[in-house]
């Protein structure tokens, strides 16, 4: 086979992978935009709607100017503290379950297929968002504070446990290998030869829940479960758009400044992690608010 011969042959084949590579991008491109388009039927989303409606949201963006009195009148700053107190209790309430099952469900600690049975137990509680578990609860404390740490402490377990489980899939074998030559129980082993080789990460991981609890705590209260979120529900039903705003500004100082300082401590504790900045901060609440939500 001449030198001629074999290069066009091998021009064609590239010539063939991109004429299937271009049908295939074309098919996706038919499979997306039908999918869009059954969406946005099934939403019965209209963009004629949308500009008839202009107006009248426009008219109300006019009036979401914050009433800044309100803060002290209404003492939002305490209603804020309430919201920080149910991310924090939820917190701790769910730590000591986290840690019992994280730890079980290591492969490393409780052999297979045993383990599977705490992974299953976490992952039904994080199968679950946070939302579901309040109203779950509901008839337990009624609609209240309460209510929402309870399920803020539930979501917890899921959310931290599995967390805790994947770290202690990463530990080195040296330490484990050294105690149990010394002759070290199984629970001697897993304290001081595994959970103290990520006991940092361990910290990390609780305030970066602890932070996602807070946004939690915020969205709860949105459906009556205490906190600020309340006040901005009630003021939203009432119309009064300058309190409501007074309200989502308090909001949001409380999640940044739960944030910055969870973060701080964060990079601190590990050098791999850097903390954002105030602007990244702000700009990417509304996001974490909605993933915190799905929690």
């Amino acid at each position: 086979m001449s030198t001629d011969t074999s290069v066009e042959q091998r021009l064609e084949q590239i010539r063939l992978t991109r004429r299937v590579r271009w049908v295939l991008y074309g098919l996706l491109t038919i499979v997306f935009a039908g999918t869009l388009y059954g969406s946005l039927i099934l939403l019965e989303f209209s963009l004629v709607d949308l500009y008839r409606q202009w107006p009248s949201f426009a008219d109300r963006l006019a009036r979401y100017t914050p009433n800044w009195g309100f803060i002290v009148e209404r003492n939002l700053p305490l209603e804020s503290v309430i919201t920080l107190a149910m991310g924090f209790a939820g917190t701790i309430l769910g730590i000591p379950l986290a840690l019992l099952l994280g730890v079980l469900g290591s492969g490393r600690v409780t052999p297979y297929p045993f383990n599977f049975i705490f992974r299953s137990i976490m992952g039904v509680s994080r199968a679950i968002p946070a939302l579901v578990w309040f109203l779950i609860f509901i008839p337990l404390s009624g609609l209240t504070a309460v209510t929402s740490t309870i399920a803020i402490g539930v979501s917890t377990i899921g959310n931290l446990g599995r967390l805790f489980t994947d770290e202690l899939e990463e530990v080195e074998d040296g330490q484990i290998e050294a105690m149990e030559t010394t002759g070290a129980s199984k629970s001697q082993t897993v304290v001081f030869g595994m959970i103290s080789q990520v006991k940092t990460s361990f910290i990390a991981w609780t305030l970066y829940i602890f932070e996602v609890n807070v946004r939690q705590a915020v969205t709860l209260g949105l459906l009556g479960g205490g906190g600020i979120g309340v006040v901005i529900q009630v003021q939203q039903d009432l119309r009064a758009y300058g309190n409501m705003m007074a309200g989502i500004v308090v909001v949001l100082v409380l999640i940044v400044v739960v944030e910055m300082g969870s973060q701080r401590l964060r990079s601190y504790l590990r050098d791999d992690e850097e903390a954002d900045g105030l602007i990244e901060l702000v700009v990417s609440i509304p996001q974490r608010m909605a993933e915190s939500a799905m929690k």
